[in-house]
């Protein structure tokens, strides 16, 4: 058996199979090549590249399936006394080990794309980019079978466009479809942003798990069984697939996904003020405490000050954060990007956060209009002692606003920009008029 499965290795499909699927995972690598905050980011993109190795897997399955009737001995094969399943499983053997290997492999060379692989280790996202292996190599098999029934020159290319097309369509779904679709995807089906605290539940896991089990028996029994058998093909496919459906949760916001509690857990620097992070983000936490401490040094120019900066871990959209908002401390967010910003928080960040009521510089009040962020901006920059930049992303308004209260009195300026503040706190309509003390 052994030797049967060194030689199916060596001269079936299973090695351009292999090797097809690694580069395209490692040209998808290459094209978001920036770096990860954590795992379970990492093990996401790997399954987001599935959307082209899966159909990849599923050529291969049908193209080594031709390889018989190509030979013109599939008859003489089919009228030994050998059983067929004897004949089939190396074969089988040899396609989902090469496929399952080029992922783990591509799998292993997004690891130096990890910023910190020790910060935060979920044994979460090794079962993510397992249920992906096995969704690879129920694909191989799946085009097997199907390049059995169809053995015709044109069925391998004809299964990798049609798969391709399928996890597309899939991830153009909307509304209830979303959470019918998420266990049988070897993606996560619908598209959404992934964000750093999400996870995907061990029940959505199971459920895909259990369906790619029931694809992989279906191709089995298909492959093994004599044409009168194939309809016993059915019965995993029905059973487990019932079953994927049954695990799998339907109330989720997020289908296929969820807010991990662990990655949100603050972790603290040492010292004073007080500045934490997400454990998510725990190796940013260097980085990010010189910076926060900064910004609160300069807000203490204002009554009533924050004496803490933490950063934020509500997920918009969700329930997850029922913490009370306060005024005794400042929340930020860390939009991490070190290929494209080269840093993941300023001080002038720090500002910003505290005039806004939800603690989070990227969402704003209802009713907001241009006006009010410029005055933010330019309430900002005072703070921060520097006149704003010149950039096109900056008004020439902010500059204005900047100049009138740089003009002023410290003691009235401080006044006028608390005054910004108490009203960006409570979401307040037309504030920009505070620091003119202009009519509203």
């Amino acid at each position: 058996m052994n030797r049967v499965l060194r030689i199916q290795l060596r001269r079936s499909a299973a090695p351009g199979a292999a090797l097809a699927i690694l580069l395209v995972m490692l040209i998808l690598h290459q094209e978001v090549a920036f770096l990860k905050n954590g795992w379970m980011p990492l093990a996401f993109e790997l399954r987001e590249g599935l959307l082209f190795a899966w159909p990849l897997a599923l050529a291969a399955g049908a193209w080594q399936a031709r390889r018989e009737h190509r030979a013109g001995v599939h008859d003489l094969l089919e009228s030994t006394a050998r059983p067929r399943w004897s004949r089939v499983l190396p074969v089988l053997a040899a396609l989902g080990i090469a496929v399952t290997a080029a992922f783990l492999v591509a799998a292993l060379t997004a690891v130096p794309h990890l910023i910190d692989p020790t910060s935060y280790l979920p044994a979460t996202a090794f079962v993510v980019i397992a249920v992906g292996a096995l969704s690879l190599m129920a694909a191989a098999w799946l085009g097997m079978a199907l390049g059995q029934l169809l053995p015709s020159v044109v069925t391998a290319p004809a299964l990798g466009v049609a798969g391709i097309g399928l996890l597309i369509a899939t991830a153009m779904t909307a509304g209830d479809t979303e959470k019918l679709l998420v266990p049988f995807t070897p993606t996560f089906g619908p598209y959404y942003t992934f964000h750093d605290f999400f996870t995907v539940p061990g029940r959505v896991s199971a459920a895909q798990a259990l369906w790619w089990l029931a694809v992989a028996s279906t191709a089995m029994v298909i492959l093994a069984g004599r044409s009168w058998a194939r309809v016993a093909a059915l019965l995993p496919a029905l059973t487990l697939g019932a079953a994927a459906h049954i695990v799998a949760p339907q109330d989720s916001p997020y289908p296929g996904l969820a807010v991990d509690p662990g990655a949100q857990q603050l972790v603290c620097a040492e010292g004073t003020p007080r500045v934490c992070v997400a454990r998510v983000h725990a190796h940013l936490l260097p980085e990010v405490t010189p910076l926060a401490r900064e910004g609160l040094t300069m807000l203490a120019r204002l009554p009533d000050a924050p004496t803490a900066a933490i950063e934020n871990v509500n997920v918009r959209g969700t329930s997850h954060d029922t913490r009370q908002k306060r005024t005794d401390l400042v929340e930020f967010v860390i939009a991490y990007n070190r290929a494209y910003y080269g840093k993941s928080l300023s001080a002038f960040d720090t500002l910003l956060n505290i005039l806004d009521a939800r603690g989070n510089h990227y969402s704003s009040c209802r009713g907001d209009v241009g006006a009010d962020s410029h005055a933010d901006r330019a309430a900002g920059y005072w703070l921060l002692g520097q006149e704003p930049e010149r950039a096109e992303h900056i008004s020439e308004r902010v500059h204005e606003l900047w100049r009138t209260l740089d003009a002023l009195p410290d003691e009235e300026a401080v006044d006028r920009v608390t005054a910004l503040r108490d009203a960006k706190r409570t979401c307040s309509a037309e504030r920009a008029h505070l620091l003119t003390r202009g009519p509203a």
